[in-house]
């Protein structure tokens, strides 16, 4: 995992989308568990308090849960979950404002997809 310590984004919101990252790509699987609290902590040379504040995201999110006395887990679905989420993220952060400059344009959608494809064949 790797952190920029001078960007916007907080430290534990990093490690939440890194340890995210690693349960939709398979690095952790579901039902298996991810490394603990105090392991992350002094492997990344952070605060426990911040892993844990990260983890917590994730637990909020129903990614990952908590087995008492043994660990944090992944959940049953949790890539099913991380897709839709990004998925709607995708629409929010890409289509809908592709769509309304698209209007703006008076960009067609049969223009919009013929303009997808070729930059899809790497034609410009």
């Amino acid at each position: 995992m790797k952190f920029s310590f001078t960007g916007d984004k907080p430290i534990y919101v990093q490690i939440a989308q890194q340890l995210e990252d690693a349960v939709f790509t398979g690095i952790y699987s579901e039902e298996t568990q991810i490394p603990s609290t105090t392991e992350l902590s002094v492997s990344l040379q952070i605060n426990p308090a911040t892993v844990l504040k990260g983890m917590n995201i994730l637990v909020d999110d129903g990614i990952i849960y908590k087995k008492r006395g043994l660990g944090m887990f992944v959940c049953t679905g949790a890539v099913e979950k991380i897709r839709q989420k990004r998925q709607r993220r995708f629409y929010t952060d890409f289509i809908s404002p592709l769509l309304s400059e698209a209007d703006k344009l008076g960009i067609n959608e049969n223009e919009i997809i013929s303009l997808i494809k070729r930059g899809d064949n790497n034609e410009h």
